[in-house]
């Protein structure tokens, strides 16, 4: 009977007991949490749960396996304490993981509800974010070597690695150049604040927002839903423009190609009833003005102002089918046409030729159009 008890006991304890640690943490962050709904560290500590269970539920049964009296286990003693001390590093460091998450992400969800400063907070989750993958670097490093020293062969190899640890450290260096100059060039965007997550940048003529950043690569979501993946060492050896440093207002234009006649004045006038109308001018600024002129079209610019590139984008859409509209419907004389009768007086005398070609259609003037 002993020998049924004794197993039961042991293993049956350690669940039980770690079930009701875990309910009991569970339970007191649950009322820390309700208690202080402005601090979110408490409820995100909660993820925790799982693995503080699998980290007490094997300490408990490390320490006491060997009391079980089970002859399978005393016939594998040695490899079962070795398994048990495996999961326990493991389960440790998966804890520390999820404790250093939830405490970044505590700190950053703070400081992002107090900031006025978009640019700032954009700052800061770009360094966190970092921050905690260096963190869960070290972590799985330290892990890992932490594993590899209970073996006990382990031990003799570590001398020989320290024995030949320059010449390793050197052909590591050259081997992982690339890996080590992304890894730096990294830590040099979180902190030199060159580039952010949510920043809007043009990197080889593509526009896009920063939507993901690594210590080794960056991703760029497009306007059209596509990634652009490239290392970070892109964005320290290499000009790029970025349309959110310094804020995010912008200046954007739009270019009409136009007959002589149109209505400048008239169009100056439209152009800020337009505005007035539109929810994405910032009211910033705004002009209309004659840029060029070409023996058949004028060029006119309309200069406005948004929050942001999105919006910079909508009220371009908006001035552009607007005006045109306007233009077609009340000025349609206004807008380039193309030249289909022959001026008077050209082709005469052609017929007088001998034997050749009496005349040849004209060639048609399309002129430019509306330029986008």
């Amino acid at each position: 009977m002993e020998d049924v008890l004794r197993p039961l006991i042991v293993v049956g304890g350690s669940i039980v007991v770690t079930l009701v640690l875990g309910w009991l943490a569970d339970l007191a962050l649950r009322r820390a949490d309700t208690a202080r709904p402005d601090t979110p560290l408490w409820g995100l500590l909660r993820r925790c749960r799982v693995p503080l269970q699998v980290v007490l539920v094997t300490a408990l049964l490390r320490g006491s396996y060997d009391r079980t009296g089970l002859e399978f286990i005393e016939d594998h003693e040695a490899g079962l304490g070795q398994i048990l001390s495996l999961v326990l590093i493991a389960a440790t460091a998966w804890l520390a993981i999820r404790a250093s998450a939830a405490i970044v992400e505590s700190s950053y969800s703070r400081y992002a509800a107090g900031a006025r400063d978009a640019a700032r907070v954009r700052r800061v989750r770009t360094q966190v974010t970092l921050i905690q993958r260096v963190v869960t670097a070290i972590v799985v490093v330290v892990a890992a070597a932490s594993m590899l020293l209970t073996f006990p062969k382990m031990h003799t190899v570590g001398q020989s690695m320290l024995a030949s640890a320059g010449l390793v450290g050197i052909v590591a260096g050259v081997a992982a150049q690339s890996t080590l100059g992304n890894l730096f060039a990294g830590l040099q965007i979180a902190f030199g604040d060159m580039v952010r997550i949510g920043d809007t940048v043009v990197v080889d003529k593509e526009w896009g927002t920063v939507e993901e950043i690594t210590l080794t690569f960056l991703t760029v979501r497009t306007w059209d839903e596509r990634r652009i993946t490239m290392p970070v060492s892109y964005f320290t050896s290499k000009p790029f423009e970025n349309w959110s440093r310094g804020g995010a207002q912008m200046t954007g234009t739009v270019f009409f190609h136009l007959d002589h006649a149109a209505p400048v004045e008239k169009m100056r006038h439209k152009l800020h009833e337009i505005l007035q109308n539109s929810t994405d001018w910032d009211g910033r600024g705004w002009s209309l003005v004659v840029t060029d002129t070409t023996p058949t079209t004028i060029q006119v610019r309309a200069l406005v102002t948004a929050r942001d590139s999105d919006a910079i984008w909508s009220v371009r859409c908006e001035v552009r089918e607007r005006l045109v509209d306007w233009l077609r419907a009340e000025h349609p004389y206004a807008l380039p046409r193309v030249a289909t009768a022959q001026a008077p007086g050209v082709g005469e005398g052609i017929g007088l030729l001998d034997d050749g070609p009496r005349d040849s259609p004209p060639m048609l003037d399309k002129g430019p159009g509306l330029d986008n």
